[in-house]
Formats: C-alpha cells, structure tokens, sequence
C-alpha cells in the first residue's frame, strides 16, 4: 500500500507541490507540438536558419587525430539573445553525433528533425533572455566530394561552407542574416600547423619530448578568434603540414598565407602580390574592413575559389598549372579579395541578394585586369551582355534567381550572378557617372560594415547619391527576364540560346 502523509503537515504540502509541478509539467509537454525543421525563410534555402534569437558568438572546439577521414570530437558553445518566447530552439546541423546539450548550465532534451537539431530547454526561453548553449558532438568529415562543409586535402582538412554547409561541421544558425563572432580551439598533432579564421590569440606548446607518457603522439593546442562578426558559411579552419607566410600589408596590416611547406618557395611569386592588390582595392572602395587577411592554399580540388573570412581558400592548382596565365590568377585573387567588402563584411540578408557579392567581386576582378593586364573591362561587359538573356533564361534575373538544382547546392553560383551581375555595375556607372558609382560603392561598403544588407538598400543608396529616380532602370536590370538596353552602348545586343536538346 502506498501511506499518504497526514492532512495540512509540511510532507503533505511537499506533496502537493510536487504533484503540482508534474502536473504543469506534464502539461506544457503536452501542449507542445511535435519536433520539426524550421527556418528564416529565405527564398532559396527555405529550412536554413532559425527564428527566434540571435547569436552573439560561437566557441568551438576540435580535437583531430591525424586521420581526415574520421570524426572529430567537438564542443560547440552559442552565446545567444532570445528575440521570442522560446520553448524550442532549432539549431542547424546534420552529419555530427549528438552526444549532450545543455542550455544555461542544465541538462536539456534534443532531437534531429530534418537538417535541424532540435532542444527542448529545461524551462523556456523568454523574450531578451539570454541562451548559453553548449553541443557535444562529432564533426564527421566524410561523405560525398561537394556537399560542402569539411573538405579533405592532402594532408589533412580545410572548410568549404559556402552556401549551406557549415552545419555539416558545427550546430548554429546557418545563415548570414545572423552574423556572430567565433573563437576556434582546435587540438592536432604537433607536427601539424592549424590556421583560423581571425589572429591567433594562444597555442599551447607541447611537452619537448616527441612523445608524451603511453605513447601517444604530442598535441598542440591552437587558438584565433575574430574581431568582426562573421557570417557562418565564411567559416574556416586549416589543418595540415603547412607554413604559415608573415608579411605587412597598407597600414601595418598583418598577412598571413597558409601553403603546404613543401611550397613554400614555389608559392612565394604569387603570395607577394597580396599587399599590393589590399593596396589596390582600399584606393579604390576604402580601409580593408578585417584584422588580417590571407591566402589559404589547398592541395585539393573543390573547383573553385572562396572567400572564407580573412583566409581566402584557393586551390593549390590555381597557381602551379601553367595553363593559368598570370593576369587571369592575379584576377581571380583579386576577386576573393574584394569579397572581404562585397559579402563578407557586407552580407546578404537573404541568398537572394547574392548577385551583390558575386556581381561586386566580378566587377572588381574585372576591373583589376583591365588596369593591370590591359584586357579592356567593355570588352568583357560586351560579351557578357550578349550571353545576357541566354543567363537569365536559365537562372533567372539576378536578384531573382531560381533555386539551385536539388542535391546540387552550389548549382545556384551560375553565370548570372557573376559576369551577368557585373554587367548591372556597368550599367549604372554609365547610367549616374563614373563619380557618383564610386561614391556609392565606397559608401555601401562603410555603411553597412560588419552589418547585412539588402538589394532594396542598394538601390536606395543608388538614388539618394545619384538624385536620380531609377526604379525602372533597377526594376529591368535586376528584375525582368530580357536585359534592358544598355545606357551609351544602343548598338549592344543580347540573344537567348536554347539548351541543347538531349540526344
């Protein structure tokens, strides 16, 4: 038999509470909807990122063993902001083990539901509360050849994010509407060399002895963290046997390239043109907006380039194929570079507004070679204009681009949001002046530094500059499936081209 206290005693009123908190407890369970994905919805990746708060910084944690094809122990901590009642709190990550979750120092239930991670806190978040999260997890490096996230070299691991994959590596809100600051530790073994995004702001030596008590292999423990907030696709962490390149750039500003030490010499014709291109590009849109930047590069073969905060990832074969003349990998550079403006510390609020990262960066990668290598910017502009309909037939206009092809993410960075892009720039210097487009670009970068923005802000800034009306011109240029005509140049044609039919 079970003896219940007696009436009004302290054990009694126990209880009662007691059954009283089950109760509420039990209730809130059950009026709690079953787990699901959610996002921001963005236009293109509907289910990336999560409403509800804010996140501040992320702080994670590594531990590599020397073997890039199996998971890496990790440790992701979020400082956040709830910006609602949170009962829930989604986080983006997939191809991990979870193993724990806490939030504010207590013990809280997850689950996956699609791409999301999905924990049921204690108690709930209010509004203006903050969220201290901290993922156990695994950080699994293998799967197929770009899915993005965790890319394996031939040494070890770099990251490539871009567009949707950083939660193939670390929990958060993948997306760059959320922008937060990040300190990376990462532990490898000693005769490897880890590089971050940021400065490195601490490594722990190992013990002098090759090999430490039970004849483990000696490990260092590296450290960066970075000054800026930084969208989660322009994550990058490097582990490899690399050397890491010091030298000054304008103003005192630290660079540091990353290449295998093999390299090392062979390299150095090409990692010596960086200052001069940060000097370059400041003449041209003002300060460099990071606290260091860099070339990272890879020995292996992603098939393209990315601009991954303050470390621009290349591919090793970029500068070693004699096929590559010099002027095209001088631009090529400079257009990662310029992305540290254009899409770096000027984000886009949704993936739609991409057409002003990679139209900015194409336009100055452009730019650069006519001044440097005499290939004429109208010329390309000319070209492009031509292939203009045949683009936007396939991809949609630029600020209104079609979603990428399913299981192919990177699908979405085509033609139209390069050289179709750049061509809108061209259009409207030669529609409000040479003066006025430079004074748009520097203040587009300044305005909004360390901030996302949007094609409306653009095209706002545009007409506040100018003092010109230019909704249609925009409404064509950024908008219409048949490109406008192009300001100074009537005689510029532009055909659509049909895919070839199969067979």
């Amino acid at each position: 038999m079970l003896l219940s206290p007696r009436p009004g005693s302290r054990a009694a009123r126990r209880l009662r509470a007691a059954v009283l908190v089950a109760a509420s407890a039990g209730l809130v369970a059950a009026t709690l909807p079953a787990p699901t994905p959610l996002g921001i919805g963005d236009p293109l990746f509907p289910h990336l990122g999560n409403p509800g708060y804010d996140v501040l910084t992320y702080d994670i944690t590594f531990r590599y063993g020397g073997d890039n094809t199996k998971p890496l122990d990790a440790l992701t901590k979020i400082e956040a902001r709830a910006t609602d009642r949170l009962e829930r709190v989604n986080l983006d990550f997939t191809h991990g083990t979870v193993r724990s979750v806490m939030v504010n120092g207590r013990a809280a239930e997850f689950t996956t539901k699609g791409e999301d991670l999905v924990v049921t806190p204690a108690t709930a978040a209010e509004a203006g509360q903050p969220l201290h999260i901290a993922v156990a997890h695994t950080s699994d490096p293998s799967g197929a050849q770009g899915t993005g996230g965790w890319v394996k070299t031939g040494d070890g691991l770099v990251m490539a994010n871009q567009a949707d994959a950083a939660h193939r590596v670390f929990p958060g809100n993948d997306h760059p509407a959320d922008k937060a600051h990040f300190t990376f530790r990462v532990t490898a073994p000693s005769d490897l060399t880890v590089v971050a995004n940021g400065l490195r702001v601490a490594r722990t030596r190992p013990l002098p002895l090759p090999r430490v008590a039970g004849g483990q292999a000696a490990v260092t423990t590296w450290e960066y963290r970075t000054l800026h907030p930084m969208a989660t696709e322009l994550a990058q962490v490097s582990i490899g046997r690399s050397t890491v390149v010091h030298r000054t750039g304008p103003h005192g500003l630290p660079v540091r390239d990353v290449v295998r030490t093999a390299d090392r010499t062979l390299m150095e014709p090409w990692l010596k043109k960086t200052p001069g291109q940060l000097a370059w590009m400041e003449a041209k849109v003002g300060p460099y907006p990071f606290e260091t930047y860099g070339i990272l590069a890879a020995d292996a073969e992603t098939g393209f380039e990315l601009e991954t905060q303050t470390l621009s990832l290349f591919e090793r074969s970029l500068f070693v194929r004699a096929a590559y003349p010099e002027w095209y990998v001088d631009s090529v550079m400079v257009h990662e570079l310029a992305h540290q403006w254009f899409g770096n510390s000027v984000s886009p609020r949704t993936w739609s507004d991409l057409w002003l990262n990679e139209g900015h960066a194409t336009w100055y990668e452009a730019l650069y070679a006519e001044e440097k290598a005499q290939k004429p910017l109208e010329t390309r502009m000319r070209a492009a204009y031509t292939m203009s309909d045949t683009w936007r037939a396939a991809g949609g206009p630029p600020a209104a681009p079609t979603p990428p092809a399913p299981g192919d993410k990177i699908s979405l960075f085509r033609p139209v949001v390069y050289d179709g892009s750049a061509l809108i720039l061209y259009a409207l210097r030669q529609k409000i002046g040479k003066a006025a487009f430079e004074e748009l670009e520097r203040r587009w970068v300044s305005d909004h530094r360390d901030g996302t923005a949007t094609t409306a802000d653009f095209t706002g800034l545009a007409e506040e500059i100018s003092g010109k009306d230019l909704t249609s011109f925009f409404a064509g240029w950024l908008y219409a499936k048949k490109t406008p005509p192009m300001p100074g140049h009537p005689d510029w044609r532009s055909r659509a081209v049909s895919a070839p039919k199969p067979g």
